[in-house]
C-alpha cells in the first residue's frame, strides 16, 4: 500500500500536488473540480495591489467624480473594498466547499498593503499565505543587498501579524539563493516556492511591437528549479520547499521529490490537459513507488538531494560547453 500524504508548512496534505495560483483557482467551481481530481492543496489566484489600483484609475479616467474630491475618495475606497471583499468571499466559500488546504496568494508592492491584506486573509480562514514579490531592478546604482532586504522585511512584517504559515514565492534572480532562503527562514517564512514564473517579453519584428513570450511552461523548464531544490533543501533544513515550473507529468513530480521538495506545484499541465492530469500524475507516482519498493513519499524524498550524491558537485557545475566538447 503506497501512502502519498505529506506535511507542508505544518499542514497535512493527502498528496504533494498543489495547484498553483492562476486562473485555474479563481472560482469555487474550478476548485471543486481540482479537488475531485485529487489535488492535495490549492493556491488561490493572487490578489494584486495593481489590480485594485487599476480599477480605481479606470473609474476615475472615465470621468466619474472628476469634479468632486469626495466622490473620488468614495470610488477609491469602494473599488478597493469591493475587490478585497470578493477575494475574502472566495476564501470562505472555498473552505466550505473543499476539504484540502486553501492557500491564499497576495502580490503587493507597498509594505502597508501586505500587512492589511494578510490579516484579512487570515480572518477569512485561509490555511496559509503565499507572498508573491518580484521587482525588476533597472537602477544601475542600486545595491543588491537592499533589493534582497525588501524580501526579508516583507516576510518578517507579515509573519509577525498572522499566525498562519507564510510562504515566499521567489524568482531565480539572486546572486546567492541559498543565503536568501536561509535568511527568509529566520525572518518568519515557513516555506519558499522555487520558482515563480514571470511575464517574459518578446518582440514582434514585423509589427515592431512588444509582445508576451510563451505563457505556459514546458517540460524542459524543470531543469531550472531541480538544481536549486536539491541544493536549498539540503543547505536550509528549517524551511519547506515547494517546487514549481516545468512539472507536466508524474515523472517530473518524482524528480522534484527526489531532489528534496516537500510539495510540487502544477499549473501549465492542468491548463493544457485538464484537471484529470492530476489523477494521472498521482497514479504514475504510485506505480513507480510500488516498482521501487517505497511505501511512503518520505522514504524517497531528498534521496537525490545535494548531500546524498556521491559527487554533489554535479549540482554545482555551470560550464555548459563541457558537456558538448565530445560532439564534433
Amino acid at each position: 500500500m503506497t501512502k502519498l500524504d505529506t506535511n507542508y508548512l505544518g499542514l497535512k496534505l493527502k498528496n504533494p500536488i498543489i495547484v498553483g495560483s492562476s486562473g485555474l483557482t479563481n472560482s469555487v467551481d474550478k476548485l471543486t473540480k481540482l479537488h475531485k481530481a485529487g489535488a492535495g492543496a490549492v493556491v488561490l489566484k493572487s490578489l494584486f495591489e495593481e489590480q485594485i489600483t487599476h480599477e480605481v484609475d479606470r473609474a476615475i479616467y472615465k470621468g466619474v467624480g472628476m469634479d468632486y474630491p469626495e466622490a473620488m475618495d468614495y470610488i477609491k475606497n469602494y473599488s478597493r473594498n469591493n475587490n478585497v471583499s470578493e477575494y475574502l468571499k472566495l476564501i470562505k466559500d472555498a473552505k466550505a466547499a473543499i476539504d484540502i488546504p486553501v492557500i491564499a496568494s497576495i502580490n503587493c508592492y507597498s509594505s502597508d498593503e501586505w500587512i492589511d491584506f494578510a490579516q484579512q486573509i487570515e480572518a477569512a480562514g485561509a490555511d496559509a499565505i503565499e507572498l508573491n514579490l518580484f521587482i525588476v531592478n533597472t537602477d544601475k546604482n542600486s545595491d543588491s543587498s537592499a533589493y534582497e532586504e525588501l524580501y526579508f522585511r516583507v516576510a518578517k512584517a507579515v509573519s509577525e501579524v498572522v499566525s498562519i504559515p507564510v510562504v515566499m514565492k521567489l524568482g531565480f534572480y539572486f546572486s546567492n539563493l541559498v543565503a536568501v532562503v536561509d535568511k527568509l527562514s529566520v525572518s518568519g517564512a515557513k516555506g519558499v516556492v522555487l520558482f515563480n514564473r514571470f511575464y517574459e517579453p518578446d518582440i514582434d519584428i514585423n509589427n515592431l511591437s512588444l509582445t508576451s513570450s510563451e505563457i505556459f511552461s514546458s517540460p524542459s523548464d524543470i531543469s531550472r528549479s531541480l538544481r536549486w531544490v536539491a541544493i536549498v533543501s539540503d543547505k536550509v533544513r528549517n524551511i519547506d520547499i515547494s517546487a514549481s515550473t516545468g512539472v507536466h507529468n508524474g515523472e517530473a513530480l518524482i524528480k522534484q521529490l527526489l531532489a528534496g521538495a516537500k510539495t510540487v506545484q502544477v499549473c501549465s499541465s492542468v491548463y493544457k490537459n485538464g484537471p484529470e492530469v492530476i489523477s494521472i500524475m498521482l497514479k504514475q507516482v504510485e506505480t513507480w513507488m510500488r516498482e521501487k519498493g517505497f511505501t511512503s513519499v518520505d522514504e524517497f524524498r531528498g534521496l537525490m538531494s545535494y548531500s546524498k550524491m556521491a559527487n554533489p558537485a554535479v549540482y554545482e557545475r555551470a560550464q555548459f560547453m563541457r558537456y558538448f566538447s565530445k560532439f564534433e
